[in-house]
């Protein structure tokens, strides 16, 4: 899980789409420009044999707000690796937010966020 949320923040597609079953995968995958992601939060994981389920909480800032994406993904292994094959989408544990100019910025710079995300 942690690997597929890095491909995401780097937005590695041949490594996301390499991760996805084949029978889940879509044909194509566009990252959206305006999200910055920020924070992943694994929340609960469970493994069964062949499949596994990750509970996770991904912060991210678009336009200049908090927000996040929360999700249960279930996981099969496939030859030796951990395969990406579906997930559904729970409600956002925190609600959305808009930081203040002088507080800590929430991706865990130290800085504030007028000097790092908010610099923009």
């Amino acid at each position: 899980m942690r690997s597929r949320y890095s491909a995401y923040v780097l937005e590695e597609r041949d490594y996301l789409l390499a991760t996805w079953h084949a029978d889940f995968r879509p044909s194509q995958l566009q990252f959206d420009g305006g999200i910055r992601w920020i924070g992943l939060d694994i929340i609960a994981s469970q493994q069964q044999g062949t499949k596994a389920v990750v509970e996770f909480e991904a912060r991210l800032l678009a336009d200049g707000e908090v927000a996040s994406m929360h999700e249960r993904s279930d996981f099969v292994m496939h030859q030796g690796q951990w395969l990406y094959t579906h997930g559904k989408q729970l409600a956002a544990r925190v609600p959305s937010w808009r930081p203040a100019r002088n507080q800590v910025c929430p991706c865990g710079s130290g800085l504030k966020f007028k000097r790092c995300c908010g610099a923009s």
